[in-house]
């Protein structure tokens, strides 16, 4: 796994009423030393929203994904390593990583996605650190329609 990510499942309270689920918190300091900022993004089944990075703040980015599943995957050009993660509603987990590595994710299943992002670092809409590559990029070995073994 690329170093610096932490995946941490997340419990789901449920009763006859609903259900009930920590997202964030302070005191898991693995991943959360201050939330300046929250999103939430909308995607439609087959959407990709691929590639990114935060290479002038060094901001670290945390997905909750609470309803309808994703493949989100993170890239570390240095080494070439390539990270797959399922999470969603069925499978309930914080992917925390260094946003600094080229990431992003595709919707998958058959209805729209909700994901939920924890920034450690606040949107400068002036000076805004995205550093962008399409979806397709060569330069990235990865392909967003293989399904994982």
């Amino acid at each position: 796994m690329i170093a610096g990510t932490v995946i941490r499942p997340l419990k789901r309270l449920v009763d006859e009423r609903g259900s009930l689920m920590e997202m964030m918190r302070l005191d898991w300091s693995d991943v959360f030393k201050s939330v300046p900022m929250s999103y939430v993004s909308m995607s439609y089944p087959g959407v990709i929203r691929a590639w990114h990075a935060h290479p002038r703040t060094k901001q670290r980015d945390s997905f909750v994904v609470p309803s309808g599943m994703i493949k989100a995957v993170v890239y570390d050009e240095a080494t070439r390593e390539v990270n797959e993660h399922i999470l969603g509603e069925d499978n309930p987990v914080l992917l925390s990583f260094d946003g600094t590595k080229w990431h992003g994710f595709k919707c998958i299943g058959t209805k729209p996605c909700l994901l939920i992002n924890f920034p450690d670092k606040m949107y400068d809409y002036a000076t805004p650190d995205e550093a962008r590559r399409p979806f397709n990029d060569p330069a990235i070995p990865y392909n967003w329609d293989v399904v994982m073994k």
